[in-house]
Parts: structure tokens; C-alpha cells; sequence
């Protein structure tokens, strides 16, 4: 800009020079025409006139070119101001415009950044969240393998308590079985044992018989006792107030076929679930038939009234 500044400035005194060139050579011009055409006057006056006059008018074209060049370097010197101004106006205006760009440069860059931290933001929130939920669908799953492993477990246990069981029966069925074939194999001993001592009574002597029968019938007796106190403890269900020392007498009765038609408290042990529970017992075998075995006179004198004490800790006549 300064070069331009010095360029505007050569031109615009270039054309003042030239003009205020020729102007002096057209006045020397004249002033030699002046002398070459002038009439012959005075010697000294009118070359005195002349001179002062050609030097006056010089002075005043001089002065005259003079402001004039002065004017017109004003004016030449208004206009570079006015350029000048208005180049510095537009530098201003310029630097104001990339200064404004400039700032709307970073204010665009700050939104770009801003967006990019928002959706970095964003993302974290959404990677959080499908961490949270693949969590949860974990734990859920962790759960679910859980309560499956519990639930094969039961079932285990549950197959293994119902084969236990079945075996159990099993076992119990047998031990059910030899007992009745072991209680068969006595009853049948017993009769056995009756029909030989009845046979014996037939061929002997009468008081021989009477004996024999006595003997028989003791033992027959007791037989049944222990008959009557294994059915009635295999009916008798413990009630939750029996303790060991209690004892209750009930007294039985029954008819020859050994149906049993009563049973009822004679000496109480204080305890009414306790007595309640021994006359259900007594009550819930309701026929024994090795009764028939006994004859009518024994069947009467012994069994058909029958007393019977019974203890927490055992069953006895």
C-alpha cells in the first residue's frame, strides 16, 4: 500500500511540472518575441518599464503556477487522505470481517465439539445401559440355572425318597409276611400241641385228665395272652401325653368265637387319652378267632372277661 501511496503521489505532481514547465517556456517565448518586435523607445525608461513588468508578470504566473500546483497537490493530497482513508477503512472492515469469521469459526468449532462430547456422552449412556442390561440378563440367567439345578435336585431327592419308600414297603411286606407265617406256624404248633394233649386225656385216667387238662389249658392260656397282647399293641397308637409309669386297666370282653363285644376302664391312670387310646386298641382288634380253641369251661372261666393293663412302656395281662 505505502509503494501505491508513492505512485499516486509522482503522478499526481507530474502533470502540475509539465504544466508550469511549458507556461515558463511560453512566457520566455514572449518575452522574446517582446524584444524582437518592440519599437525603438528611450534607452533607459522603457527597457527599465519593460523589465519591471516582464518581471512582474513572471512573478505573478510564477505565483499563480505556483497555487496552482499548491492546489492541485491538495487536492492530491485530499484524495490519497481520501484513499488512504478508505483503504484503511477497508483493512479495518477486513480485519473486522476475519475477525468476525474468525469468531464464528470457533463458535462453530465449540458447537462441533460440544455435539461431539453430547453424542460421546450419548454413547456412554447407551453402552451403560446395554452393560446394565446384559447384567441383568445374566443374573437372570445365573437365577433360571439356579432354580433348574434346585428343582433336578428335588426331584432327585424325591425319586430316591419314593424308591426308598418302595423299598421300605418291600421290606415291610416281607417282615409282614414272615410274621403271619411265624404266627401261623405257632398257631398251628398250638393246635397241634391241644389235639395231642386232648388225645392224651381221652386214654387216661380221670384224674390223670383233669391234670393234663389243667396243665394244657395254663399253657393254652398263656398262648393267648401273648396273642392278645401282640394284636392289641399292633391297634394301640401312642398318644403325645403317655410317659413311662402310666398304667391303665381295661377289662375285655368277648364271646367264644373270640369276637370282642366290650371294653371298658376298671382302674384309670389319670391320663383320659391315654385310657381312651387302650380301650380303641382293645376295641379295634375285634375278633380273635384261636379263642375257638379253648374249651367252654376254660373259655368261660378265664377269657371270657379278660382284665388287661396296659403301660407306655410295654403291654401286659
Amino acid at each position: 500500500m505505502q509503494q501505491k501511496s508513492v505512485r499516486s503521489s509522482s503522478e499526481s505532481y507530474f502533470w502540475p511540472t509539465v504544466w508550469a514547465v511549458a507556461i515558463h517556456a511560453l512566457l520566455f517565448a514572449m518575452l522574446f518575441v517582446s524584444f524582437h518586435f518592440a519599437p525603438e523607445l528611450p534607452p533607459a525608461r522603457p527597457i527599465v518599464q519593460a523589465t519591471l513588468y516582464q518581471l512582474k508578470s513572471q512573478s505573478q504566473a510564477t505565483t499563480q503556477t505556483t497555487q496552482k500546483i499548491a492546489g492541485e497537490a491538495e487536492k492530491t493530497k485530499a484524495r490519497q487522505y481520501e484513499v488512504e482513508q478508505l483503504e484503511t477503512k477497508k483493512e479495518e472492515q477486513q480485519k473486522q470481517e476475519a475477525a468476525e469469521q474468525k469468531k464464528a469459526e470457533a463458535a462453530k468449532q465449540a458447537e462441533a465439539k460440544k455435539q461431539a462430547e453430547a453424542k460421546k456422552a450419548e454413547e456412554a449412556k447407551k453402552a451403560a445401559e446395554q452393560k446394565k442390561q446384559a447384567d441383568i440378563a445374566k443374573k437372570k440367567s445365573e437365577e433360571e440355572k439356579k432354580k433348574a439345578a434346585a428343582e433336578e435336585a428335588r426331584k432327585k431327592a424325591a425319586e430316591q425318597a419314593k424308591k426308598k419308600a418302595a423299598e421300605d414297603a418291600k421290606k415291610k411286606a416281607a417282615a409282614e409276611a414272615a410274621k403271619k407265617k411265624a404266627q401261623e406256624a405257632a398257631r398251628k404248633a398250638a393246635e397241634d400241641k391241644k389235639a395231642q394233649a386232648l388225645a392224651e386225656l381221652l386214654g387216661d385216667t380221670t384224674e390223670r385228665q383233669q391234670a393234663l387238662a389243667d396243665e394244657v389249658g395254663d399253657k393254652v392260656a398263656g398262648s393267648l395272652d401273648d396273642l392278645i397282647i401282640k394284636l392289641v399293641s399292633e391297634q394301640w397308637q401312642r398318644p403325645p401325653s403317655a410317659r413311662n409309669g402310666m398304667s391303665v386297666e381295661v377289662l375285655i370282653q368277648m364271646l367264644p368265637d373270640g369276637t370282642i363285644v366290650n371294653a371298658s376302664v376298671t382302674r384309670s391312670s389319670g391320663d383320659a387319652p391315654f385310657d381312651n387310646s387302650a380301650v380303641a386298641a382293645v376295641k379295634n382288634v375285634v375278633r380273635i378267632p384261636e379263642m375257638q380253641q379253648l374249651d367252654s369251661a376254660t373259655f368261660n372261666a378265664m377269657y371270657r372277661q379278660r382284665r388287661m393293663i396296659f403301660k407306655p412302656e410295654d403291654l401286659s395281662l
